[in-house]
This record gives structure tokens, sequence and C-alpha cells, in this order.
């Protein structure tokens, strides 16, 4: 049974503004920088440059007679608007041609005996490109061509080949019509697995590293002891338990460091050779900068993060011009007042938002260089206090969300580093003082301890704990497994080395 009623609700929704703001708060510089662009194409009323006359702009002040003729006017239904044929749109406004062409507007002050350099290009090939130029060097049939290169297309860009035989057999027989068998595409394959980077078309590491081993020459003892290690004890050799591979082959300390040395010079990603050249250099961009200088810290905002943006005047002269002309106003007009005024204020608003980002962002950023002074003046990592994103939102008066959303995603530069911000947060624990100390602080401890050990015999979980415990950390084994993994540090069995 249908009912109705009238019920009132109290909640608590964000505006369109402040969704705005959120979002541009968690871009760093160069999203940021995208963002803007991407603003000023959508909206033309929104400009790049700095805004004198109009910086202050405010539809509400200035155009009184725009928001009485919206209230007024805008109430009625529009389905059929009486539209005077007077004033109806002439589109030969458009296309007359009365402006100045553009070859008198433009001045060629050059000469033929200038010298025009250009900015080289560079251009290379691709992983499979390359390997399908290696492969129009064999003497293949039209078939064995396009099982060739059906196997070259499933070849990552490391050099491994991501479908089984049986896949490709049948990939071949549903998507290409063409019957082929095991030992067929097995043959082609190896073929594949004789191009170069030595190493491509493997099925795993293990012959990955084989297939690059057995094609070394001349063919010395040291090689064919690691080309015996890879086939017999691979997987002894990924854990590390060289002891048990040496008493198995019955080989010497110097002919087994030899074979391991063999091994090392091998590439796990020969792809990666080829693709790395086409690679382009990533830099990070801060978007704070800190610098010290006469015991006194100063920051300042990237300048990449306070562009200069403007409302158009064009567009704030238009809504004037049609707001003192509303009584002569049909229906278009209307709603090109309607489209500028929207315009207009959208323009407004991502002004404003930008504003106040900046703000945000200098405000929590002063507080943590506060909070962290010691550090910043000395950038010593045991220097840094424990510090949540609570401590900072309390001291800014500001959302825990809004603190998170400046610190995962921004960059410090300081005179010892470029870093992201949100490493300087950590919890705390207590040392036998009774003091708290930060998780930050423990670790730098924990990654000098395994810098210094010895790499003939490393250090185990429960020796670093011993330390750290002489050192006044009291922490469970557990903790510094935990700690360690956090740094990417492995277990000290994979730590071993041979010296």
């Amino acid at each position: 049974m249908l009912k109705q009623r009238l019920q009132q609700k109290l909640l608590q929704k964000l505006s369109p503004q402040q969704i705005q703001l959120m979002k541009l708060l968690q871009l760093p510089t160069l999203l940021l920088e995208q963002r803007i662009k991407e603003e000023i194409e959508e909206n033309p009323a929104l400009e790049e440059g700095v805004d004198d006359e109009f910086e202050d702009f405010d539809d509400s002040d200035d155009n009184n007679e725009a928001d009485e003729f919206d209230s007024d006017d805008f109430d009625k239904d529009f389905d059929e608007p009486e539209i005077d044929p007077d004033n109806e749109f002439d589109i030969s406004d458009y296309i007359e041609d009365d402006e100045i062409p553009n070859y008198k507007l433009s001045a060629n002050n050059a000469s033929s005996d200038d010298e025009h350099k250009e900015i080289p290009m560079s251009s290379s090939f691709s992983f499979q490109e390359y390997l399908l130029s290696q492969l129009g060097l064999r003497d293949l049939d039209e078939d064995e061509s396009v099982v060739a290169q059906h196997i070259i297309g499933n070849i990552d860009d490391a050099g491994y080949l991501q479908r089984d035989i049986h896949s490709l057999i049948d990939d071949l027989a549903f998507s290409l019509n063409v019957k082929t068998s095991f030992k067929e595409v097995l043959g082609l394959l190896r073929v594949i697995q004789e191009f170069d980077p030595p190493g491509v078309g493997a099925r795993d590491l293990q012959e990955c590293l084989l297939l690059q081993i057995k094609r070394k020459q001349p063919r010395t003892t040291s090689i064919e002891n690691a080309t015996l290690m890879l086939e017999k004890n691979f997987n002894d050799f990924t854990r590390k338990h060289y002891d048990k591979i040496q008493k198995k082959h019955s080989l010497s300390d110097q002919e087994f460091k030899e074979a391991i040395d063999e091994i090392l010079k091998l590439n796990p990603k020969p792809g990666n050779t080829l693709n790395e050249s086409g690679y382009s250099a990533q830099y990070v961009i801060p978007d704070f900068i800190v610098s010290s200088g006469l015991g006194d810290l100063e920051l300042s905002l990237n300048s990449r993060n306070a562009p200069e943006l403007r409302i158009s005047r064009t567009y704030s002269e238009m809504l004037e011009n049609m707001a003192s002309q509303k009584n002569k106003s049909g229906a278009r007009e209307k709603e090109a007042l309607m489209f500028v005024k929207q315009k207009l204020d959208g323009a407004k608003w991502f002004i404003d938002a930008i504003k106040q980002r900046q703000n945000t962002l200098l405000s929590t950023m002063e507080a943590i260089l506060n909070f962290q002074r010691e550090y910043f003046l000395t950038g010593d990592e045991t220097k840094i206090k424990p510090m949540i994103l609570k401590d900072i939102a309390d001291i800014v008066d500001l959302d825990i969300s809004t603190i998170s959303r400046v610190a995962n995603s921004k960059y410090v530069q300081t005179p010892y580093g470029t870093f992201l911000l949100k490493t300087l947060f950590s919890e705390s624990l207590q040392n036998e003082e009774g003091e708290e100390v930060s998780t930050r602080e423990v670790k730098k401890i924990l990654q000098d301890c395994i810098s210094a050990e010895s790499k003939i015999k490393p250090l185990t979980d429960d020796q670093l704990t011993k330390i750290l415990k002489t050192k006044g950390y009291n922490i469970a084994r557990r903790t510094v497994a935990k700690y360690r993994e956090q740094l990417n540090i492995p277990v000290a069995r994979l730590r071993k080395e041979l010296i």
C-alpha cells in the first residue's frame, strides 16, 4: 500500500565547490598544471594572467539587475517562447569576411642566409619490432611466419613468453585459422630464442638464464659449472643454499665463487636492455621548498602551485550588456545570459579553490616544519619526532582527511634531498628511559646495522633485536622483522654474499 508523508531530515552534504577543492588539494604540482589547462579549455571565461581590474569581480554586487532578471523571468515556461522576428539569429553576421587577412598581420624577418637549427627527434624500435626485424632474416614459409609472429606478439617487454604452447596452438586455430602442432610451435620458439638479446622468448627465469649462459664463448670451467648449477640446482641457488650446492658438486671455494660470478653477470630481464633506451627520465617536481640560512628555516611554495588566473574581461562585459538589455531579451538571449553567468561563476569558483588550496598547503607545511624543526635544521633522521595526521590536524584546525590529501602526494625539497611528505609521519614507541621516539629512528638504526654487517655472515633478526635492546629500544623480534620488510631488506640468508 502506497503512502505519502512529509518528513524532515538533517543531512550533511558537500557542495560542488568543496568537492572541487578536495580534488585540487590532492593533486601534485604536475597534475595541477594539467588540470588548470583542462579548465581553461573547457571554460572560456577563465584566462591566464594577472587580474587587476577584475580580480575582485563579483556578479552578485555589480549585476543585481541580472539576478532580478533571473528570479522574475526564469520562473516562466519557455516551451513556446515568443520570438521577435527582428531579433532572430542571423548567421550572416558570423560569415561576413570583414576581418583583416592574417598575412597582413604577420612579419617575416628571416632571410635565405639564416641558419635554421631544428631539435633532433629520437626514434627507436619497439621490442617486438626489433624481434620481427630479425624474423625477416630467417627462411620461413608463410604459415611458419604467421606462427612465429604470433609467438613474438605474446612476448612481454621483459622478454618472456606469457602464454604456454598449448594455449598458443588454440589461439592460432580460433583466431587465425592456422592448424599447427606442439612440435612445430616449439621448434619456432627455439628459433626465436636464438634472437638477440640473449634469453628472449624464455618461459621462466631458469630457462632465461640457461639460454644466456649456453651462448657464452669460450666454454670455460666456470661457465660449465654455472650451467650445471642452473640446470640441476636452480631452486637451491635462488634460496642461496650455497653450502649444499658446493658440497653436491665437490667444488672448491674459488671454483664455486667463479661460477656464481658468471651467473650474476646474466640479465634476468633481457627485454629491458632495449626498452630502457626509449624511456624518458622522470623528474620529481617538489611542491614545497625548505631552505635554511643563518640558523633559521624558510618555507616557500613552488610557483607552479600558484598560477596567475583571472576572469575574462570579455565575458564580464558581456554579462553587463545582457543585463542592461533585459527588456529586449528573448528566449535565446536568456539562455545566452544563463550560459555566461554559469561560466563566470565556474571561473570564480575555480580561482577561489586554487587560492584556498595554496593557503591549505602553506598552513599544513608550516605546522609540519615547526613540528619537525630539529630534523629540518640538522638533516639527521634520528631527530624525527613521532608524528601522526591527527597531530597536524589539531594544529591547523583541519580535518584528518584534508591533511592526508596534502601529505600523500606532495614532495618537499630540503637541503638534504627531496622526499615524499608522508615519510615524515611515523608512529611512536617508548625506549628504556620512557621517552617516546619515532619508529623512523628505529628503522634508521636498523638500516645502519645491516649496512655495516658482514656479508659473509649477515645478522639475523634475533641478533638485530639484541643490538636494538643494547641501544635502549626494547622491541620484539617480530617487530624487527616487520620494520626490515618495510625497508625492503631481505632475510639474512638472502643477504649472504661470497667474498
